[in-house]
């Protein structure tokens, strides 16, 4: 990796004025031989809500991996503002079975330096913000699936990233269960101002959710179109203008 990476990986401001929440930029990727990304140039703005679509092996992963800094960077940049903390949720919720819901939660804080009251008190507080708080004392393999959802992202909000990076975080769950959890984290997003890069291949996941959704093409994955959701929260999949939008949209996403 040339030393011209190495510094676009580091935070920086990016560009004049606010800065954006992240910037990427020309971001190309192998695995090997194989070609995973192709010149994918993209930006986030605070509080905005972007999905990564695509059909399977378009790269959407491997690029939100690179965001995250999971996998090193070849070619390209990716600029956050100073001090950006992330957060990142992967599709499996990785509760461990041997700590309770609470200590789940508090398991990213154990190297913050917080005092230990101070971890467990931010930790309940971000079960309350789920909609868990009666179940901190509660085994992973006492939850449901959307119970176990909801504390995978207090787990990771409990951190207060400035950038929420989530890998399908609800394609196991049921359709009800899913809408559900559209609900809930449109709600926080809304409360905390956050700011939300996820990866789905559910076409009308990304309307329901997005600001904007960044359109992957397959082999090598690169930009199709990027486009804006000009809808009026909240969105039912049942609703015209989304069935509309989301139709639309399925015949670009070609494997």
């Amino acid at each position: 990796m040339n030393t011209s990476v190495l510094a676009a990986r580091t935070p920086a401001t990016a560009g004049a004025g606010a800065p954006a929440a992240l910037q990427v930029g020309s971001v190309s990727h192998h695995f090997g031989s194989l070609e995973v990304l192709r010149n994918v140039s993209f930006a986030v703005a605070p509080g905005e809500i972007v999905a990564l679509l695509g059909a399977s092996g378009c790269g959407k992963s491997t690029l939100l991996n690179l965001v995250a800094g999971l996998e090193p960077l070849q070619q390209g940049e990716i600029v956050l503002p100073p001090a950006a903390t992330l957060g990142y949720m992967f599709q499996e919720d990785r509760l461990l079975p041997w700590r309770n819901v609470r200590d789940n939660v508090a398991f990213g804080l154990e190297t913050s330096g917080l005092p230990h009251a101070q971890r467990r008190q931010r930790a309940l507080d971000t079960l309350a913000l789920v909609g868990l708080d009666g179940f901190a004392q509660a085994w992973p393999h006492e939850l449901s699936g959307g119970m176990r959802s909801r504390a995978a992202l207090a787990r990771t909000l409990v951190m207060q990233p400035d950038l929420l990076l989530m890998d399908e975080p609800f394609s196991k769950l049921d359709p009800h269960t899913r809408s559900q959890m559209h609900d809930e984290l449109l709600r926080i997003q809304s409360a905390r101002r956050a700011t939300i890069l996820f990866v789905t291949h559910d076409v009308e996941e990304a309307v329901v959710l997005a600001d904007r959704i960044v359109l992957l093409a397959p082999r090598p994955g690169r930009i199709r179109e990027i486009v804006p959701v000009d809808l009026p929260r909240p969105r039912q999949p049942t609703d015209p203008d989304v069935a509309e939008t989301t139709r639309h949209l399925r015949l670009k996403v070609q494997p």
